[in-house]
């Protein structure tokens, strides 16, 4: 095995150009796999969290539309003892039309939450302008910016709420922007007191939830409605709600997959043409070394040792290149906030991984000049001379 290696070392070192050139292929393959890798993960992690990080991931409603959850405290016990929650809010939602005087009204959602825990979904205290404050208090309510500006209000103003016949009134403790004019033109939240006693019940209308791991959404939806139907609950899950962004996703770890393929495919025969060249420069070396007794079995190690001599040089040449690529890429493309356009996920696991691929297919490559060294004899060396 020693000698193997020194004469792999030394076949290498001989041919200082041809081997730093292959060198330099197996790198840019693994560099690419690292940053392609990189880029789609940090893509797929980003369009999920912007469209479900700050919103429930599964939800427990009722059976009934229209109804109300009124033995939650039950149900948000279990949620809570289940490890894969890892944040569980009830929520009481109320529709109703909001005025700020008699001409100047508008359509409102009117949300309660437990603060404590909803914040920890949607990150109120991060969206909120100037000197807005959480309403912890009874009857406060926090409206999105957009309505805040509808109604001409400002922070400490009171507005009145009208739900059915019955009309509340309303402090302003300030406006929220989540940069979604959906939510900024017809959101307001206030303490779920406040929305049950304006509710007249201690009832809750969902019981939203974010999960460990948000691919397991469905899954554990279909396990809870089985358990949840005793109570007249049911769930819903981000995963069966936004369809189109799996296919999405799904075709972006295709399409990742496919590239990384080609690469080591590209870099397998690369490999396996140069090595099995270079069997054939080397033929008479390996001819006098059989000839002073080497083995055909060191004949063979001798070709499998250049290729783990080069996957090893190139898989770290792919790595530190792919990381300079991604730390290129995160640095010049901007958004016009100094943001990176795509935020790049490095994985330690995965640049090891694309590392070992890249290591195994360069001895994979290497087989075939091996098994053909093997098999070169004497007197083959001296009748091609």
């Amino acid at each position: 095995m020693k000698l193997a290696f020194q004469i792999a070392w030394r076949f290498l070192t001989s041919a200082k150009r041809q081997t730093l050139i292959i060198i330099l292929g197996i790198s840019v393959g693994v560099s690419v796999q690292v940053f392609i890798g990189s880029l789609i993960s940090g893509l797929q992690a980003s369009l999920v969290d912007t469209t479900i990080g700050q919103s429930s991931q599964v939800t427990i409603i009722p059976l009934e539309d229209d109804s109300s959850i009124s033995n939650y405290d039950e149900v948000v016990s279990v949620l809570k003892s289940d490890d894969q929650f890892n944040i569980v809010s009830p929520a009481l939602d109320l529709g109703g039309i909001v005025r700020n005087g008699i001409e100047n009204t508008e359509r409102i959602v009117f949300r309660g939450f437990n603060f404590e825990e909803a914040n920890q979904i949607y990150a109120f205290d991060e969206k909120l302008l100037g000197d807005s404050q959480l309403p912890n208090n009874m009857n406060e309510v926090l409206l999105g910016v957009e309505l805040g500006e509808k109604l001409g209000v400002s922070k400490g103003d009171q507005i009145e709420m009208l739900i059915g016949t019955e009309v509340y009134t309303l402090t302003v403790s300030g406006f929220f922007d989540f940069k979604v004019s959906s939510l900024n033109q017809t959101w307001g939240v206030a303490s779920l007191e406040t929305a049950q006693g304006i509710k007249g019940e201690p009832v809750i209308s969902s019981i939203e939830t974010q999960i460990n791991e948000v691919f397991d959404a469905e899954t554990i939806a279909l396990t809870y409605d089985q358990s949840l139907a005793s109570y007249n609950l049911k769930t819903k899950n981000w995963m069966a709600d936004n369809q189109d962004l799996l296919s999405g996703l799904q075709g972006q770890s295709i399409s990742s997959l496919m590239i990384q393929i080609f690469v080591i495919i590209s870099v397998v025969l690369g490999i396996s043409s140069t090595l099995a060249i270079t069997v054939m420069q080397k033929s008479k070396q390996i001819g006098i070394m059989k000839a002073m007794g080497i083995t055909d079995r060191d004949a063979s190690l001798v070709f499998l040792s250049e290729g783990l001599f080069l996957g090893v040089f190139g898989a770290i040449g792919g790595v530190l290149f792919g990381l300079g690529l991604s730390y290129a890429f995160t640095t010049f493309a901007l958004n016009p906030d100094g943001t990176p356009v795509v935020p790049l996920l490095i994985d330690g696991g995965f640049i090891a991984l694309s590392a070992g691929i890249a290591l195994v297919a360069c001895l994979l490559a290497s087989l075939t000049p091996a098994i053909k060294s093997s098999k070169l004899t004497v007197i083959e060396v001296i009748r091609n001379a």
